[in-house]
């Protein structure tokens, strides 16, 4: 998908934000202890390069990622950092990996038997950096038996393999019942006694765990996630224990300004008629921008006040009711503080049903990022 450069309609992202954020999850942990920066999925949203460039010039320890191609779109920018891969990687591009010096997550021990047959018989040149996955109790990827895992261990003294990490993740860290989170600690430290002796990161710690449950983090690296694009991983059910300030804002400008006569209806289905006479903005816009259809007759921001939207958000451009006559090119924030007021992303996924993570990873790349420092 293009990026519409030519349109007044972007994501804002204070990369200021971020780093404050990455920096009070520094200092609520103990000295010397890393953080990894998940940029997966583009960042949340906020733009994977361009985060990942400015967190590495302060200091961050590693890069997370979903998938090898982001994890190469980092190394093609510049990154010399760690990048690991959190998914399973298929083993016939693993030796990419290798070539590239990215890391990836294994779970099982059939996985690294045919990458060493692989990488046996191509004669890959540098060995594979392998962090093992631990299933504690996500129930997604990760070894959950001590005598497979024992088995893992045996087959990365093989120098197709460097062991350069293991970690697990966790289901409920951001409830409040932390019954299950305490039954996955349990099965953590079982299967971490396992090992002879740890690799050089040992990570635990998503965001949730690091607001949370500092005290239970056994190892030496957190995984910033959400928290570190300044968000609450529990929604509202938690109240988050860093200062954490958000980083992405959604704005744009009108670009149609007119009164609708009382009687007419506004957008597809005519879901809205005017009972007066109403000065209606449109705002460019839509659901192929990812602000979700199912926030027509939402709220955005206009001078510090709140507007309702009018009829159904369409692909390409939404409107709405108007306090009065505006000019052309008056300001709208569909995501983000105007004056005193704010619209979050925890605020549009309660209204919409989801979570938080799905508004910021949704915004497509048709919206311009531009970055403020």
């Amino acid at each position: 998908m293009v990026t519409a450069n030519l349109r007044d309609a972007q994501v804002e992202v204070n990369l200021a934000a971020i780093r404050h954020n990455v920096a009070a999850q520094r200092q609520a942990m103990p000295a010397g202890n890393r953080i990894f920066g998940v940029v997966k999925a583009n960042a949340y949203g906020h733009g994977a390069v361009a985060v990942a460039q400015d967190l590495s010039s302060a200091g961050i320890d590693g890069f997370c990622v979903a998938a090898l191609d982001e994890g190469l779109e980092l190394r093609q920018a510049g990154l010399t950092e760690l990048i690991l891969v959190l998914g399973i990687t298929p083993v016939q591009y693993a030796g990419t990996a290798a070539e590239n010096d990215i890391s990836l997550t294994v779970g099982d021990v059939d996985w690294l038997k045919a990458y060493q047959q692989l990488a046996h018989a191509v004669s890959i040149p540098k060995p594979l950096k392998i962090h093992l996955g631990f299933d504690t109790g996500m129930g997604r990827i990760g070894f959950t038996e001590p005598a497979l895992l024992k088995e893992a261990l045996e087959l990365l003294k093989d120098p197709v393999f460097e062991f350069e990490g293991c970690f697990t993740h966790f289901a409920t860290a951001d409830e409040a019942n932390d019954a299950y989170f305490k039954q996955q600690i349990a099965r953590w430290h079982e299967l971490l006694a396992v090992l002879p002796t740890l690799p050089p990161y040992v990570h635990m710690a998503n965001s949730a765990t690091g607001l949370w449950h500092p005290d239970q983090i056994t190892g030496n690296t957190v995984r910033m996630g959400i928290s570190m694009y300044g968000l609450n991983p529990s929604g509202t059910v938690l109240p988050a224990t860093l200062d954490l300030q958000p980083a992405l804002a959604v704005t744009a400008r009108l670009t149609f300004v007119k009164q609708l006569k009382a009687g007419r209806s506004v957008s597809y289905g005519a879901t809205y008629t005017a009972k007066q006479d109403e000065w209606i903005g449109t705002i460019p816009v839509g659901y192929a921008d990812g602000y979700t259809r199912q926030l027509s007759g939402y709220q955005v921001l206009i001078n510090g006040q709140r507007c309702d939207l009018v009829g159904r958000v369409c692909m390409d451009q939404m409107m709405v009711r108007l306090p009065q006559e505006l000019p052309v090119g008056t300001k709208v924030t569909l995501l983000g503080r105007d004056g005193n007021d704010e619209i979050t992303a925890t605020e549009l996924a309660e209204k919409t049903g989801i979570i938080n993570y799905e508004i910021l990873t949704s915004l497509s790349p048709r919206l311009k990022r531009i970055y403020k420092s």
